[in-house]
């Protein structure tokens, strides 16, 4: 089993609210997902780089557990925001520091295109 590369992805969903990293091998299997509040027991302390990376620690030895050692990043923040969450770059970070080979890093963000009206009437005076 040396020197073979098995494959998996990691999704890491980041918000200011939470960070959640999810690993899965290639058919889409789940082998460990862990979130912030898992980490910490400090509810304002979730959405920290310092908790995502510590969350993205616990994942990728999980992953290289099961023998996964290169990556394939998945990034995604809430639907319509223009940045992820604090922890997402420093999820990232941490997987390559534990020695998880990272294939490709991509942002699978919705982007809203037109779609129902938003919540909420129009402020302040109309002319």
């Amino acid at each position: 089993m040396v020197g073979e590369e098995r494959t998996g992805i990691v999704y890491i969903y980041s918000t200011y609210n939470n960070t959640v990293v999810h690993v899965t091998d290639m058919a889409g299997n789940t082998i460990i997902r862990v979130t912030g509040g898992n980490v910490t027991k400090y509810s304002r302390l979730k959405a920290t780089p310092t908790v995502a990376m510590f969350a993205a620690k616990r994942a990728a030895e999980a992953a290289k557990e099961q023998g996964i050692n290169s990556v394939y990043v998945r990034i995604k923040s809430k639907t319509g925001e223009t940045t992820s969450g604090p922890g997402a770059h420093a999820a990232v970070k941490s997987l390559g520091k534990e020695g998880l080979h990272i294939l490709n890093i991509l942002d699978v963000t919705a982007i809203p295109r037109g779609g129902p009206k938003k919540k909420g009437g129009r402020r302040g005076r109309r002319v």
